[in-house]
């Protein structure tokens, strides 16, 4: 009977001895207050009578935190919205204990202070066409400050810019006037093109003997598809040349 007792009171003083470490976390260690080590994934045993040891899991994996919408002046004086998103990872546990009280914290303070600075520094034309070298940017500041924290900012992406209700009408108007100017062009090439086919057959016509009377024919044919009450009266090419020649003659003569 005792020996249940014993074994039980055993049990029970080791139960809370007892620490799981998943495989996407690390356990830090304090003995005392200091640091004694991390704990890979597994089960692990520590003292924590007393207050003897203490254990804080990390989680290593990508995390993903959102930046809201801030209010950036751009270089050329326009107010937008920007947000974005910052991925980044645990690489050293034990920094992210025992540098900062809060790295999560820490991490989306920061990026959010460098997406209005950056941000900032652009003009909004450069700010709408330039997101991924905006991003470079944010991204190497903030990996900069946290590397100290045992951070890495595998990312930053721009997602939303945000433009004021006026400059959105505006830039709406551009974009139909450049979509109008770009229809005119192509209208007028088609329209050059057609010209210079129409010229092209004229010549060939011309110059091929009997073109234009077969031409005529061709064109006498369709008209009479649709009779009306017009009268169509053909001369002969060869018959104007000869009337043609008759006049300058008489014209000489006189």
């Amino acid at each position: 009977m005792i020996g249940f007792i014993v074994a039980g009171v055993a049990i029970a003083a080791i139960i809370p001895c007892i620490r799981v470490i998943n495989q996407y976390e690390r356990g830090i260690v304090l003995t005392l207050g200091r640091f004694t080590g991390t704990k890979t994934p597994g089960l692990r045993f520590i003292f924590p009578y007393f207050n003897i040891q203490k254990l804080t899991k990390i989680d290593v994996r990508t995390t993903m935190i959102d930046v809201p919408k801030q209010e950036v002046i751009t270089r050329d004086n326009v107010t937008v919205g920007v947000d974005a998103v910052v991925y980044f990872r645990v690489l050293a546990a034990e920094k992210a204990v025992l540098e900062t009280t809060n790295y999560v914290t820490s991490t989306y303070n920061y990026a959010q202070a460098a997406l209005r600075d950056v941000t900032g520094n652009f003009d909004l034309d450069d700010l709408l066409s330039k997101r991924d070298e905006i991003s470079q940017q944010i991204k190497e500041i903030v990996d900069k400050q946290t590397d100290k924290w045992g951070i890495d900012v595998e990312n930053v992406k721009l997602q939303n810019i945000e433009l004021p209700g006026d400059m959105k009408r505006a830039m709406a108007k551009q974009a139909e006037a450049e979509r109008t100017r770009r229809a005119a062009i192509i209208i007028a090439e088609g329209e050059k093109a057609a010209a210079n086919s129409i010229a092209e057959a004229a010549k060939m016509l011309s110059e091929t003997k009997g073109g234009i009377s077969v031409r005529t024919l061709q064109t006498l044919e369709k008209i009479s598809v649709n009779p009306s009450q017009k009268v169509v009266v053909v001369v002969p090419s060869d018959l104007t040349g000869e009337a043609s020649k008759i006049a300058t003659t008489l014209t000489a003569a006189e």
